[in-house]
């Protein structure tokens, strides 16, 4: 039981590593929140919900791919380590660079206002899956913990705890930004990035030790 506790925490940190920064799509929650609660709660939704069919992908295919590296385990975490500490750096200095107040998709468009609950959700969803980041992040995590995640009912715990993370973040985001009725100013999106690419080079930390 200690050892799904761990492994759900461990997914819960990871949820909010990967959700915590506030960037393109967290910038168009807040404005859908301030627009209308019943779409932005469902476009919140979307985003958590492929947060953890990433999670879930990655859980799936990084314990085979561990496998298949056997013999090489210290060195698949640091490279996976690596890669966490990169994606960490970028947005640490994304986040010491001022910060417009327009929200930009990594397709180069915003999600237009208006539509149903249904809709927003799909158009969220579809803008949250082109981030390749999100993918990146969860497969090296996974690869770099393949033994641990061999299970099924580990894999799922972690994926669960990712989504709910997730979630929570997500929909916490669009309360506030509901009651507050503005913007979040550069600031507080500059801490957000801070905390949670913090958490992920914590998490990469944890990956690569002990060294080989």
């Amino acid at each position: 039981m200690n050892e799904m506790w761990t492994v759900a925490v461990a997914g819960a940190v990871a949820g909010l590593g990967v959700a915590m920064p506030l960037g393109a799509m967290g910038i168009l929650l807040v404005q859908e929140a301030m627009r209308e609660r019943r779409r932005a709660v469902a476009a919140a939704a979307a985003v958590a919900v492929v947060d953890m069919a990433y999670a879930a992908v990655a859980t799936a295919f990084g314990p085979l791919v561990a496998s298949v590296l056997s013999g090489a385990e210290a060195w698949v975490r640091l490279v996976a380590a690596a890669v966490l500490v990169v994606i960490a750096f970028r947005g640490l200095w994304a986040s010491t660079r001022p910060v417009g107040t327009g929200a930009t998709t990594a397709v180069g468009t915003s999600p237009q206002p208006g539509g149903g609950a249904v809709r927003t959700f799909t158009r969220f969803a579809a803008l949250t899956l082109v981030n390749p980041t999100t993918a990146l992040y969860f497969a090296a995590l996974t690869t770099a913990q393949g033994a641990a995640l061999s299970g099924g009912a580990a894999g799922a715990v972690f994926v669960a705890g990712v989504f709910v993370a997730s979630l929570v973040w997500q929909q916490g985001l669009v309360a506030v930004s509901g009651l507050a009725g503005a913007r979040i100013g550069a600031r507080a999106r500059a801490w957000t990035f801070r905390v949670g690419y913090g958490l992920v080079a914590v998490y990469a930390v944890k990956v690569a030790l002990p060294l080989p």
